[in-house]
């Protein structure tokens, strides 16, 4: 099955608004990658012990994986495509009408595999980290051109995400960035060990390179985080490592400019796909031409305000959030006036109509209530 036209969802804020053109692209981001269905357990005192039963406090279900960032991008007001198979089962109809109903992505790359079932990832959030189990198979031969965003169905697009993995090159990445499209990477865990950039045929095409801190100075042998974005940028035009909770530090080669903020002290409730939140605010403050540091403090603050919602891709913030959580903490006293004056710049991107309740769709305890009669 080929997605039907995407459903119209209204944002508050068009970050691109003053920058779109007539013959401008479609779509402002493009992904690919593979969706499950997350199951979110939190509230829970201490790991499962083994040989006992743990109840938790609270339980979310939503489309996850590669629905994480698809969502961050999309609520931040982006115009975003993404190329995934989908099972046929229940759980790939709840995935694919939360993403293109809930969330206005637009799924005309994506398909369902007929007689496939959704991966599932059962995650369990305590102590302010998580532990996850993961079920799930690679779609048949059929639907790979799903998986590697085959140009014959990949759309143009302003900028592109991509997961880059140690040894496997995508060649939808060369083609997009020999198009103009702009490459962001992440990357995970290296579990083979080797830990070497040259293993990442595809980080050549990339104009942003976003590991996390352990990872950055695995891959350049180095023992301090800056110190590695530094020696990433031999690599990779910009580079942005994450430090937990001290913030993030970037360094752009291009200009010699870098930049560093730190984290929002929040409570975290469930820190699954803060990550992919934090990317795609910064791609947000990047397609924007925001400077190096508003984009790192954007983007820090839209993975804070993430963790305080459960559930993965339906904990990613809208401006509305961003709205209030702007308000709210000017109207704290005793406030440091330098951490204030350093996300001023939000205030002439949100317009006081955007300032309303938090509507945005969440996770579900369960999927498919059955409808009264």
């Amino acid at each position: 099955m080929v997605g039907a036209p995407h459903a119209h969802v209204d944002h508050p804020v068009d970050p691109l608004a003053g920058l779109r053109l007539a013959d401008d692209p479609p779509w402002d981001v493009y992904l690919t990658g593979t969706v499950f269905l997350d199951i979110v357990f939190t509230g829970l005192e201490s790991a499962p012990v083994r040989g006992t039963e743990s109840w938790a406090r609270g339980m979310g279900s939503s489309p996850g994986g590669v629905a994480n960032m698809a969502t961050a991008l999309a609520r931040l007001g982006l115009r975003t495509s993404l190329a995934a198979a989908f099972g046929d089962d229940h759980y790939g109809d709840y995935c694919w009408d939360a993403l293109e109903q809930g969330e206005g992505i637009d799924l005309s790359p994506s398909g369902t595999v007929p007689g496939w079932h959704s991966p599932v990832t059962v995650s369990m959030a305590y102590e302010g980290e998580r532990t996850m189990v993961s079920h799930g198979h690679e779609p048949p031969p059929e639907a790979v051109f799903l998986q590697e965003g085959a140009p014959a169905c990949r759309p143009r697009a302003r900028a592109a995400v991509s997961s880059l993995t140690p040894g496997r090159r995508s060649p939808w990445i060369a083609q997009a960035a020999a198009e103009g499209t702009r490459i962001f990477g992440d990357v995970g865990w290296d579990d083979s060990g080797a830990w070497d950039l040259a293993g990442l045929p595809d980080l050549e095409h990339c104009e942003a390179f976003l590991p996390n801190a352990e990872e950055a100075m695995r891959y350049t042998g180095t023992d301090c985080p800056r110190a590695a974005a530094h020696a990433l940028t031999a690599y990779v035009p910009l580079a942005v490592v994450t430090l937990g909770s001290e913030g993030a530090y970037a360094v752009d080669r291009r200009t010699g400019e870098s930049a560093e903020v730190p984290a929002i002290a929040v409570e975290a409730l469930d820190p699954t796909g803060a990550g992919d939140v934090f990317v795609a605010g910064f791609v947000t403050g990047t397609l924007a031409g925001w400077p190096l540091a508003d984009r790192l403090a954007f983007a820090g603050l839209t993975a804070a305000l993430s963790v305080q919602e459960f559930g993965g891709s339906l904990s990613a913030p809208g401006w509305s959030e961003i709205a209030a959580w702007w308000r709210r903490v000017q109207s704290v006293e005793g406030q440091d006036p330098a951490a204030l004056r350093r996300y001023a710049f939000l205030e002439a991107l949100i317009p006081e109509a955007s300032v309303e309740p938090w509507p945005r769709r969440r996770a579900v305890p369960t999927i498919g209530f059955r409808r009264p009669a």
